[in-house]
């Protein structure tokens, strides 16, 4: 049986410990106020600034960034921080913008974290589509990560990226028993586009949990910048109107402020 401690810093950014591991999600942490251009005429201003500092958090063993090309999930002070990082792992794209230090994976594929005296802990990357279909050229690559070590109590550990709901995500409850997952959502839109989406509404979220049948589900994602289109009002709506085993699972986190799980 193993206890995670997990830190929402803000937005995707999350710091995950486990057994002598320090592991970053989509480090964040530039001041908010600044608007960014995602590409193809869409844009978004950061409303709010991380909960903690990109120095408080001491060394890191690994970042998991689901995607480098979008200011929301990796900015100028994560680039920063990822120069001292023990280990980078992304997208393929990602590993050949990143360069030296950089492990790419496909969907599917998988590479380890190990050292001395730690659990060595298996990242498999899953699919992600980052808005409609057809889309991935324009919006470009993104992956989930599935994190597996001995000892979980409930199932791996399932980061899921930003992603619209459809059938490379629902593979996943296929093809894992996942335990914990970290839902990314938001609903992001932009005024450019109408009515396409990038991420999961909560609806959809609440349906992916009803696959799951995960024993803790952690939104992030979905606050601290003008893009995203749902707030926590509308998760805690969608997952009362769920089953009672997905309404269950809920848990918030709490920006700045670790919880300890049981995985």
């Amino acid at each position: 049986m193993t206890d995670v401690r997990i830190t929402h810093i803000g937005g995707p950014t999350v710091l995950i410990e486990v057994d002598g591991w320090q592991l970053l999600t989509d480090p964040t942490f530039d001041a908010p106020g600044r608007t960014y251009q995602f590409g193809w005429g869409t844009a978004s201003r950061k409303l709010t600034g991380p909960a903690l500092a990109a120095e408080s958090l001491g060394d890191l063993d690994a970042v998991l960034l689901t995607h480098d090309h979008h200011a929301d999930n990796l900015d100028d002070a994560g680039r920063v921080l990822l120069r001292a990082a023990g280990r980078v792992v992304t997208t393929v794209a990602g590993g050949r913008r990143l360069g030296a230090g950089t492990t790419g994976l496909a969907p599917w594929q998988h590479t380890t974290l190990t050292a001395p005296g730690r659990p060595t802990i298996e990242v498999i990357a899953t699919p992600c589509r980052h808005g409609p279909p057809l889309s991935r050229p324009v919006v470009g690559e993104v992956t989930g990560f599935v994190l597996r070590w001995p000892g979980q109590r409930h199932g791996p550990l399932w980061i899921t990226g930003d992603t619209v709901l459809y059938d490379g995500v629902r593979q996943v409850s296929d093809r894992f028993a996942i335990g914990t997952v970290v839902l990314h959502l938001g609903a992001v839109r932009f005024g450019l586009t109408g009515p396409l989406r990038y991420t999961m509404t909560a609806a959809e979220g609440a349906e992916l949990c009803g696959l799951l049948k995960a024993h803790t589900v952690l939104p992030v994602h979905y606050e601290g910048w003008g893009h995203f289109r749902e707030g926590r009002p509308a998760i805690e709506a969608a997952f009362a109107a769920a089953p009672s085993s997905v309404r269950e699972s809920l848990r918030w986190l709490t920006p700045g402020t670790a919880i300890t799980l049981t995985v």
